[in-house]
């Protein structure tokens, strides 16, 4: 077991601090492995999890399609945003990550991808109503540069949003991130709209996850820690939630 360089609690959530990125990840994948094969033997049905596809997430993927002793065949997988308009082939796509990175190879019994060529209204009731037929039970999350979580960026964050999925704008830093990432080769590479499930929609998971390594992240950390809870970093309220955890690395902490 990977112990922590560093454990503290702000105000509701647990923060652990990991030496580097890969013992971040593995110590995040048996977490969130002891909780999904939990969860898959005290409750008779399907354990809802909803993904975030990002870089900062692949160690944590890694290390889940390492856990032993999962019946993925009774988990039902959401992913948290996607672009609009970018054509099915596109590599960016966070369908696409999602499936290679992990959907591919644990094999899900059910995963439900956001369609962002579609009808936009049409596809938010849609998944917004698969989101709500039951409870979800996890969620595995990251934070932006920008202090966003899923596509919910400080312009468009409402912590009472009364819809589970919308289209947004982005950003301009939320798509300058995406430049720093290597998903786009230029800023004008990257789509300027996307769907992304809400606040209360991400805030309404049982347990939440937060995987932030690097020090690109370092900024957008310290805000969601420490700084008063509002949209101007929307991060902030995951403070707020009692189930939270989130694991980090040395750089990005700032140890």
């Amino acid at each position: 077991m990977i112990k922590p360089l560093e454990s503290r609690v702000v105000e509701s959530m647990s923060v652990q601090v990991y030496e580097n990125r890969d013992q971040m990840g593995a110590a995040a994948a048996a977490a969130v492995g002891a909780e999904l094969r939990q969860l898959l033997q005290d409750s008779g049905r399907r354990v809802r999890m909803v993904f975030a596809a990002a870089p900062s997430q692949n160690e944590l993927y890694e290390g889940l399609v390492m856990e032993q002793g999962i019946d993925w065949s009774r988990v039902c997988a959401f992913h948290m945003d996607e672009y609009i308009g970018l054509p099915e082939t596109a590599p960016q796509r966070f369908g696409r990550y999602l499936t290679e990175r992990l959907f591919s190879r644990v094999q899900p019994g059910r995963v439900e991808l956001i369609d962002g060529l579609g009808d936009v209204e049409q596809e938010c009731q849609r998944y917004g109503e698969m989101l709500c037929v039951e409870p979800i039970d996890i969620v595995c999350l990251g934070i932006g540069e920008n202090g966003h979580i899923a596509f919910n960026d400080p312009p468009v964050a409402d912590f009472e949003d009364p819809l589970l999925v919308k289209a947004v704008k982005l950003d301009d830093a939320c798509r300058r991130q995406q430049v720093n990432d290597g998903c786009f080769a230029r800023l004008d590479d990257v789509p300027a709209e996307a769907l992304t499930l809400t606040v209360p929609a991400l805030m309404a998971g049982s347990k939440l996850f937060g995987i932030v390594p690097g020090a690109s992240k370092r900024s957008a950390l310290a805000a969601a820690l420490h700084d008063p809870v509002s949209t101007a970093c929307p991060a902030t309220i995951l403070r707020t939630h009692p189930g939270i955890t989130m694991f980090t690395d040395r750089e990005a902490f700032g140890l």
